[in-house]
């Protein structure tokens, strides 16, 4: 039976090619998600490997939840004495001990404008000559002030050269810089601007507390990294610790593994969803494909082979094809990893090393290829399977189709309990599994359209016809005709295309009441008049000041922030954000709604709260939170619960609480709300910031309506990676209906024959299929957007405290989508409509 099911795929070549390329998409995705994320691992392998070499590390206890780094006098808003790197480099077996300052810089490259690729950092690093980790491969390291080198890959994303002079903002004042060398630190950075400093001037302007992010400490020859944070332990004192290099680089790599994780499971979702529809797509190849060939299957049985042989060989045929299919989607995603590569390099992240061909990615991607294939193709067969032998050799033959009673029974139960899961949620939006019955509630609704499709798809496409039918005669009529008359079908084929228009549909509402919640908040919650903002996050201290001190400004309030370790009670120190504001700034610039407590007087050991902060870790006013400080921790007490969108960090404190916790010069600040002076109009104190902040080069001035703007281009940038990924459900959407109306007419040869006969023209055919295809992608298109929009109109209620507070649906891009169902419908009929027009009157009535 194996050799009868590849001829049958041979024989019938055209009708496998199109499911052979649904499996292929579909598998291509998650052969690709898989070879990325290696890359990318790899990629960032290597970055730690470069960025922390040396054998052991001196540095701040590390807190849970804190991010690890090395470099970084900030980290935790503590830091390693500067004097102790001395005393580390004098231990017997230390060749080399390095301190580790960093801290944000904004370079100008040749070009006028700030360095800076893609989300990257831009930062400075303390040049140290006896650095083992630095190799200057042109010109040499600074000496003085004024000097700087740059990382080889900065060099050349900067359009400079050695010898030239730039400007750079370093500790918040505009310099002008001479690059004096280029310096290899031994990988990529991702893209990152790396500018190396003089050693005075790091520890002037980098450290100028006297603190280092860490020490890298390098072995003499004959001593090992154990022996050597052995010697080292001692020095290490309260709050210190000593780590080998090995250590440091596996926390970091485990942290980034985590967080490419994420990048793996969103991608894996999508590819899910892919595969997912292009079973559909396999599911109705094979269930056609059964239907035209019960006379070869009745042979079949009628000499011999059993049921089981029957069903194998269908099995073997879709086998075949998901093995075939996934081989080359394992192809076509090692290719589309070569294309994104080439992508992210020309924004400034280098992706190294071989596209990865590892045995995981091959033989994870052909199980699955294979196994959907199978699965999908297993109802058909079993039809197949169970065909009477005596009834199949007719000379009519008709495929008895079962009632749709039961199925549209058990869909209309499944969507009802789907969408009493979805009223629970939006009831009882504070429950704590109210997210999981929100997503239980849509698969199940979701799931349930699909077994009801093909009881609705009769009365739909009868709607949706009418058009076709009174204007264009007798073509609409026949198109309607055919589309109804196999009900289960045309549910099937729509199906696939249901499934992403309803994804489809669904983003959009989410992306547009997303933008709108965001205009409302900044509306409601900022009273500013210009809204000051840094594309590097990063506002130089210098251009805070100047900006404060322009007279045309009646109010200019930082928003500054620094990471410290906070904990309560028995609670585990962990890393949090917690903001600077000055007096007046909560209720003038920024407007909240106090939950509990009072803001009156924000002043010294008082600490103020978000309401989602107190819910999770149970602060409430009175309670005394502990915040580690440069100096050592302060217990500060909760005067007061509040709420607002436009602060994302869970603790605030006045800016003279924060400046005893962290030195200003290792506080940052990332917004600037500014208010006009009496007398002065948004134009004039928008061109008066402007022209103050000129010189920082990354500082952009923004008036509110051009703020609210600037956020909602973010949304739009995250609704663009998901349109892209979505469309790939869409492609395979559409190839299913050009396999379905390809089968069709096959299925249909004699009745084409017929109709020629009987005096249809050949345009005429050919219209008639198109309008099948464009009533079959109108109606998927529809349900799955009635379906998508129905959803995702739960979402404001569920999600109003993350911002999703105004529901918003965008009437006129749904209507695009219809537009685009249209033209779906009549691309997917150009090869299956020409098809038929062409075949030969008498061929096709003497067609069996």
């Amino acid at each position: 039976m194996g050799r009868v099911a590849l001829r049958g795929i041979r024989a019938h070549m055209v009708r496998f090619l199109l499911s052979l390329l649904a499996v292929a998409l579909g598998v291509a995705f998650v052969a690709g998600t898989f070879a990325l994320r290696t890359m990318m691992s790899s990629t960032f392998d290597g970055i730690v490997d470069a960025a922390a070499p040396a054998d052991a590390y001196v540095r701040v206890q590390q807190a849970d939840g804190s991010s690890v780094g090395t470099g970084t006098a900030t980290a935790k808003g503590e830091s390693v004495p500067r004097d102790l790197v001395e005393e580390v480099a004098a231990v017997d077996g230390v060749a080399h001990a390095v301190a580790g300052v960093q801290g944000p810089i904004v370079l100008v490259g040749a070009d006028g404008t700030a360095v800076q690729s893609t989300q990257a950092p831009s930062f400075a690093v303390m040049y140290v000559p006896d650095d083992p980790s630095l190799d200057v491969v042109e010109g040499r390291g600074p000496q003085r002030a004024g000097e700087v080198a740059l990382e080889s890959a900065t060099l050349e994303s900067s359009g400079l050269s050695v010898g030239d002079t730039t400007d750079a903002v370093l500790g918040g004042e505009v310099t002008q810089v001479e690059v004096v060398g280029r310096v290899d630190l031994g990988g990529p950075m991702a893209g990152a601007t790396i500018v190396l400093v003089d050693e005075q001037t790091g520890l002037d302007v980098l450290a100028p507390e006297g603190g280092v992010g860490d020490i890298a400490v390098y072995a003499a020859e004959g001593t090992s990294a154990a022996q050597l944070v052995d010697r080292l332990e001692p020095l290490a004192g309260d709050g210190l610790e000593v780590v080998t290099g090995d250590a440091l680089r596996a926390e970091n790599k485990e942290e980034i593994a985590s967080q490419l994780g994420f990048v793996t499971t969103f991608l894996l979702v999508f590819a899910g969803i892919a595969l997912f529809v292009g079973a559909f797509i396999i599911s109705n190849t094979f269930a056609m494909s059964v239907r035209q060939r019960m006379r070869e299957l009745a042979l079949l049985r009628a000499v011999g082979a059993s049921p089981v042989q029957v069903f194998s060989s269908v099995l073997v045929q879709a086998a075949v094809v998901g093995l075939v299919g996934s081989a080359l989607g394992v192809a076509g995603g090692l290719g589309l990893v070569s294309v994104l590569r080439v992508g992210l390099g020309a924004a400034g992240m280098d992706l190294v090393g071989d596209i990865p061909v590892d045995a995981t990615t091959i033989v994870v991607s052909l199980v699955v290829g294979t196994v959907v294939s199978v699965l999908a193709a297993a109802l058909p067969a079993r039809r197949a399977a169970l065909v009477p032998p005596v009834e199949a050799m007719r000379d009519d033959v008709a495929t008895p189709e079962r009632s749709l009673r039961w199925r549209a029974v058990g869909g209309l139960a499944v969507t009802v309990l789907g969408g009493a899961a979805l009223a629970v949620a939006m009831l009882r939006p504070e429950a704590d599994n109210a997210e999981q019955l929100l997503g239980v509630g849509a698969a199940g609704v979701l799931v349930g359209v699909l077994m009801l499709s093909p009881t609705v798809a009769r009365a739909a496409v009868g709607v949706l016809a009418w058009p076709f039918v009174q204007l264009l005669r007798p073509v609409g009529r026949l198109a309607r005709g055919n589309v109804v008359r196999n009900p289960r079908r045309t549910a099937n084929t729509a199906g696939a295309l249901m499934i992403g228009m309803a994804l489809v549909g669904a983003v959009s509402v989410i992306a547009v009441t997303a933008q709108q919640s965001v205009a409302g908040v900044v509306e409601a919650q900022t009273n500013a008049d210009v809204v000051v903002r840094s594309a590097t996050n990063v506002i130089p201290a210098g251009a805070v000041e100047d900006v404060a001190a322009l007279p045309e400004a009646g109010r200019s309030d930082a928003i500054a922030f620094a990471p410290l370790a906070v904990s309560s009670g028995d609670e585990a120190p962990a890393v949090q954000y917690v903001i600077g504001l000055d007096d007046g700034t909560l209720g003038g610039s920024v407007e909240v709604d106090v939950v509990d407590g009072s803001l009156d007087s924000l002043g010294a050991g008082q600490v103020a709260v978000l309401e989602a902060a107190s819910d999770e870790h149970g602060w409430g006013v009175g309670d005394t939170v502990t915040v580690g400080g440069t100096d050592g921790p302060q217990d500060l007490t909760v005067v007061a619960v509040f709420t607002t969108n436009v602060l994302g960090s869970p603790l605030v404190v006045d800016q003279q609480v924060l400046d005893t916790l962290v030195p200003p010069e290792q506080q940052q600040v990332d917004t600037i709300l500014v208010s006009a002076a009496a007398g002065t109009s948004t134009a004039e104190l928008q061109e008066a910031v402007a022209d103050t902040v000129a010189p920082y080069v990354v500082v952009s001035v923004l008036t509110r309506d051009e703020f609210v703007s600037s956020l909602a281009d973010q949304v739009n940038q995250v609704l663009v990676i998901l349109y892209a990924l979505l469309g790939l459900s869409v492609v395979i959407a559409v190839l299913g209906i050009v396999n379905t109306l390809a089968l069709s007419v096959i299925e249909r040869t004699r009745e084409i024959g017929l109709l020629r006969a009987v005096g249809l023209g050949r345009l005429q055919l050919a219209g008639t299929v198109t309008v099948e295809s464009v009533l079959t992608a109108v109606f998927g298109t529809v349900l799955g957007l009635v379906v998508g929009v129905a959803l995702a109109s739960t979402l404001p209620t569920l999600f109003a405290d993350e911002g999703l507070s105004t529901l918003v649906i965008p009437w006129g891009s749904l209507a695009g989508m219809l537009v685009l169902a249209v033209v779906v419908g009549v691309l997917a009929a150009l090869w299956p409509g020409t098809r038929a027009a062409r075949m030969k009157v008498l061929d096709a009535v003497a067609y069996e």
